[in-house]
């Protein structure tokens, strides 16, 4: 492009026809690119818009989740640690209480008992018995049942029965306190993995944003330099169509002044009010014209 104006400014000779196709063809570059810069930007809300939606989707219902699950997790812990206590005392009272009774001898007693009432049902079955022999060994396996029976009814009114009666609750509280931790654990495991699963989804969508501002400013200034030779075009033309000095946008006629700087005042002044609308409606997830794309760029390249 360079090449072309050096080929304006060398060659007086140039046709208007020519310059004109020149002007439309750099008009036509500069407005497509401006174009992008509006998709640039209308995709970057949208990239935004996804990021938030998951941040918010991770923080607002599986971190929740997770938090909630964990609370619960050190409530369970905490009880564990409570039976866990209680279940150690009770065996030591156990201890105690088998020490002082001799408690340790009636579990024998009774296996005693109850393999003597075994054998004499099996000589019951296997040996030759008259009636009077068969009659003794039955009053024989009652005496002893009632013995056993009695036995069982003293030992579970002892203090070693109740303590053994706590000790077997404890387990069971203990057992199903095990389940339940690794149930809500795993429930707490779950929704963490999903919320760092949305997270990443979010740091990838961060880089893509980044990408996407990196071709944005890219875009931008080529639409500026196409911009800048379509003046400096449209200023060879005027020159050559009118056989005056070349337009330049920023330089006023001296008599005109203080009526340009009031002018540039107010076009400053609405800019500023286009702005503000701009950012407005970008917070608000509404797509920009190409006006209000561009303003809000050159606030971020400030």
């Amino acid at each position: 492009m360079s090449r072309n104006n050096s080929k304006i400014s060398q060659n007086s000779r140039t046709s208007f026809r020519d310059l004109q196709i020149l002007i439309e063809d750099l008009r036509q570059k500069r407005d497509n690119f401006n174009l992008k810069t509006k998709d640039f930007i209308n995709e970057l809300q949208e990239i935004e818009t996804e990021i938030n939606s998951n941040l918010k989707l991770a923080k607002e219902k599986y971190k929740k989740k997770r938090d909630y699950w964990n609370d619960k997790v050190k409530e369970l812990k905490d009880k564990k640690l409570e039976y866990k206590t209680l279940l150690d005392t009770l065996i030591e009272e156990k201890k105690t209480v088998q020490k002082n009774n001799n408690s340790s001898i009636r579990p024998i007693s009774i296996k005693q008992v109850e393999r003597q009432i075994s054998n004499l049902e099996r000589r019951i079955e296997t040996d030759n018995l008259d009636i009077a022999e068969e009659n003794n060994i039955i009053d024989k396996i009652k005496d002893l049942a009632e013995s056993k029976q009695q036995f069982l009814a003293a030992q579970q009114n002892s203090d070693y029965f109740k303590i053994e009666r706590k000790i077997e609750i404890v387990k069971i509280n203990l057992n199903r306190i095990y389940e339940q931790l690794n149930k809500w654990s795993n429930k707490s495991q779950e929704n963490h993995a999903k919320m760092l699963d949305i997270f990443k989804k979010v740091d990838e969508l961060r880089e893509q944003k980044r990408k996407r501002e990196e071709d944005l400013i890219e875009n931008k200034r080529a639409a500026d330099r196409y911009h800048e030779q379509y003046l400096q075009v449209m200023n060879q033309r005027k020159k050559i169509s009118k056989g005056k000095k070349p337009y330049t946008p920023n330089k006023k006629p001296p008599a005109r002044i203080k009526q340009g700087k009031n002018k540039n005042e107010m076009m400053e002044k609405i800019k500023e009010n286009k702005l503000a609308e701009a950012i407005e409606k970008q917070k608000a997830g509404k797509k920009l014209n190409l006006f209000e794309a561009r303003l809000i760029l050159e606030k971020s390249e400030r």
